[in-house]
């Protein structure tokens, strides 16, 4: 179990809100105005959880910010996230591994239980997270289902680095398979309320449509 003493830490995987980049399924339904207008909305829901959970986080970009140059300052908060620090993750390299360095810096840094999110939930609330971090007081893994078959929430109290390989990312099999790396590695773990995420234009009008 972690100590008690050694603080939570939050992983945002995020992009940018620029036009184009990004919601890709969702720009195929509704446009690529449309589809970053949704974004943005998103991005709002999910920095008002981050900022009412009140856990330390680090904002994960997918690509460095425009403009951003070698002597940025990734302690300077980018505009959707105030108050938190930003990091560019790995180029070129599978979600994975991405989510898997992320977690090793944050437990080489002094977390005890860290947890990696993404912004397309918009059923994710401070409650839950902060019920993700209670969770890992007892178990080893605490799990956020998406009703399509992958995660919206990943934490874990020491790195299990299993959890990150043999995956088809973006797939109905990345649950169940990641529960299964967990059952076989004999990890306790919790599993929070199902949710949906929001990938494509179908999606948004279940969101709107309050399902």
């Amino acid at each position: 179990m972690p100590d008690a003493a050694l603080p939570p830490h939050l992983l945002v995987f995020a992009r940018e809100p620029v036009l184009g980049r990004g919601k890709t399924r969702l720009a195929a339904g509704i446009g690529a105005a449309a589809a970053l207008a949704v974004y943005r909305e998103l991005l709002a829901l999910t920095a008002a959880a981050v900022a009412g959970a009140q856990v330390p986080a680090t904002v994960w970009l997918a690509e460095a910010p425009a403009g951003a140059g070698a002597g940025t300052d990734p302690h300077q908060p980018r505009p959707e996230w105030p108050g938190h620090p930003w990091r560019v993750q790995p180029a070129a390299a599978p979600l994975g591994a991405r989510m898997a360095q992320a977690f090793a810096e944050a437990f080489a840094a002094g977390a005890g239980r860290v947890a990696v999110i993404g912004t397309d939930c918009p059923g994710l609330s401070a409650a839950l997270l902060r019920q993700a971090f209670d969770q890992l007081q007892t178990h080893d893994v605490v799990v956020g289902p998406a009703d399509d078959g992958g995660y919206y929430l990943l934490g874990m109290n020491r790195l299990h680095p299993k959890l990150f390989a043999n995956k088809a990312w973006s797939t109905a099999t990345v649950l169940p398979d990641t529960l299964a790396d967990a059952a076989r590695l004999g990890l306790r773990v919790a599993q929070l309320p199902v949710l949906h995420d929001i990938d494509s234009a179908e999606d948004l009008a279940r969101w709107r449509a309050g399902e």
